[in-house]
């Protein structure tokens, strides 16, 4: 990519080099001409170009007089006389020459009609028409005796320097362009590095950055990517372990079970096959919820989308857990009566029996859980609010973790997977809400469900 760039800031700089120095070539003739020959250097080119329009229009210099002041007097107003111009504000010498040989005016006063000789001639000006033909000369009191002649060398001279400085401007541009070369590409040298590094396995690559370019910005995007990368990888590690460890004890404990029973430790009765059974459920559960949150990760859960009036709904799902409550009250109230959402009426009833479950799990005897419903900003609001010890400070940001759990009484013995909170964010997520936890100001933890409201 170093390569690429200094080629192509070389060949930019290159054809830029180039045009200058052949519209230069192209140009420079002209010039010379119209500063030598035409009366550039004495500041006359308006004269000139007066005096042969004049002549065109005319066909004679007849009644030139007046036309040489008039022309010499806008150019005073213009850009003025330079060499040869006397007292500052005066008008050079100039004389007038036919292509005879006649002087045919002399500013300085000087009779006309005389014969001018070739010395003369040749330090003149020389007057065409529109077809390239002589049609007079202007002479100017101390011009040049350059020649005609002069002039190839002259321009050979300039092309020359124009070439080299061209060439020392190419030079500079290379070096220039290899100085600024090496300032991109070591950022982005170091960002392939760094990947490279990653696709071997290291996740824990990350790059400098300085600035705020776009180069700044795709150091950025990388190193997001790679703690993204990094943290996933974290998960999935600890995902399974979590998975093979919460196997194992209910497997465990069947096979100690069973070979329990095949060696007559055990009898084979309706008891010691109701505990294989609660273990199996267990096991089902964890698989199923395992199996819940990899379509949810992967977007390829369906929900079967419906009108539903959460406060009605609630309140029935609610219903169902009054007989486990033990003593603990439940109440379910509403803001607004009628709170409608689209949703997976199954999937909300799930995420529910897991908030329900988990208040129960936390409201000690006497307790209460109260569920609100709401709506604000075009949001429906369902809080689960219990009234017992509240989230640990430690694992308030962890609560959904898969397989996490705030105190080691949270166990599968008590019908736990540790998946049901993250299984509910979940569900959340995909219908276009979210799950939160926090802690109550009058004590116990709050989870506040949002889904979209609909009209």
């Amino acid at each position: 990519m170093r390569l690429r760039f200094i080629l192509a800031m070389a060949v930019v700089v290159v054809i830029a080099i180039l045009c200058v120095v052949v519209f230069f070539r192209l140009d420079a003739a002209n010039q010379l001409e119209n500063y030598f020959y035409r009366g550039g250097m004495y500041g006359l080119t308006g004269v000139v170009t007066t005096l042969e329009k004049y002549y065109q229009t005319n066909g004679s210099w007849q009644g030139v007089d007046q036309v040489v002041m008039s022309a010499w007097q806008t150019g005073m107003n213009g850009r003025g006389f330079r060499r040869g111009q006397g007292m500052a504000g005066s008008m050079p010498q100039l004389e007038l020459i036919s292509t005879e040989d006649i002087l045919i005016y002399d500013s300085s006063g000087n009779p006309s009609g005389g014969q001018v000789g070739q010395d003369l001639i040749n330090q003149s000006i020389v007057l065409q028409n529109s077809r390239s033909q002589t049609i007079g000369y202007l002479w100017v009191a101390g011009g040049s005796a350059l020649q005609p002649s002069s002039q190839q060398p002259l321009i050979q001279m300039l092309n020359s320097a124009a070439l080299t400085a061209g060439l020392v401007a190419i030079a500079v541009g290379l070096i220039l362009a290899l100085v600024l070369a090496s300032g991109l590409i070591r950022p982005i040298r170091k960002l392939t590095n760094a990947a490279q590094t990653m696709a071997s396995g290291d996740l824990s690559q990350r790059v400098e950055i300085s600035g705020k370019d776009e180069i700044a910005v795709l150091g950025d995007s990388f190193n997001r990517m790679a703690q993204s990368l990094e943290s996933s990888e974290q998960n999935r590690r600890a995902m399974t372990a979590d998975v093979a460890h919460e196997l194992r004890t209910p497997l465990a404990i069947q096979r100690a079970q069973v070979e329990a029973m095949l060696d007559g430790v055990y009898p084979l009765d309706e008891d010691n096959l109701g505990s294989l059974l609660i273990q199996n459920e267990l096991l089902t559960r964890l698989v199923e919820d395992l199996r819940t949150l990899a379509l949810a990760d992967s977007g390829e859960l369906k929900l079967d989308l419906t009108r539903l009036e959460l406060f009605e709904w609630t309140r029935r799902i609610a219903e169902r857990f009054k007989p486990a409550l033990e003593g603990r009250s439940l109440e379910v109230t509403a803001n607004q009566q009628e709170v409608y959402v689209e949703a997976d009426p199954i999937r909300i009833e799930q995420i529910l029996n897991n908030l329900l479950s988990n208040a129960i799990r936390h409201t000690p005897e006497d307790g209460k859980i109260t569920i609100s419903i709401g709506k604000a900003n075009k949001q429906a609001i369902i809080e689960v609010h219990d009234s017992g010890e509240g989230i640990p400070p430690q694992a308030i940001n962890r609560v959904f973790e898969r397989f996490y759990r705030a105190d080691s009484s949270r166990t599968h013995q008590n019908g736990s997977t540790g998946l049901g909170l993250a299984i509910a964010r979940q569900l959340a997520l995909i219908h276009g809400g979210n799950l939160t936890a926090a802690n109550h100001p009058q004590g116990g933890a709050v989870f506040t469900l949002t889904l979209p409201l609909i009209s």
